[in-house]
């Protein structure tokens, strides 16, 4: 009889020690999760806050004078636009236009 009391404290020993084995795993892994959420919270808020400060540049009067200035090319009153022509560059040689076919073939031989 003592040895089946024996024995089965033993079992009861090795299931206790074995949920607590998978607790402490399940709780480290959780710590690594909590931790990259952590990380995940300050890169989001540090891209939350450049955002903010992009908003709140381009509500200015000074970014939409900018943008109307370069991308619609307006001025105002009593200025005068001035457009500059493209100066193609002389370095660039005509050369032949070849067909496709030679293409390919001067590419690999």
């Amino acid at each position: 009889m003592k040895k089946l009391l024996y024995l089965a404290a033993i079992v009861i020993c090795l299931v206790v020690i074995n949920n607590l084995i998978h607790s402490i795993y399940d709780l480290w892994h959780k710590q690594d999760l909590v931790v990259n959420a952590g990380k995940e919270l300050e890169r989001q808020k540090e891209e939350n806050r450049k955002l903010k400060l992009l908003l709140n540049r381009v509500q200015g009067t000074e970014f939409i004078e900018e943008e109307a200035r370069n991308k619609l090319f307006m001025v105002k009153p009593g200025e005068s636009a001035v457009v500059l022509p493209q100066v193609q560059s002389k370095t660039k040689a005509k050369q032949p236009e070849f067909p496709n076919w030679q293409k390919w073939l001067n590419l690999f031989f």
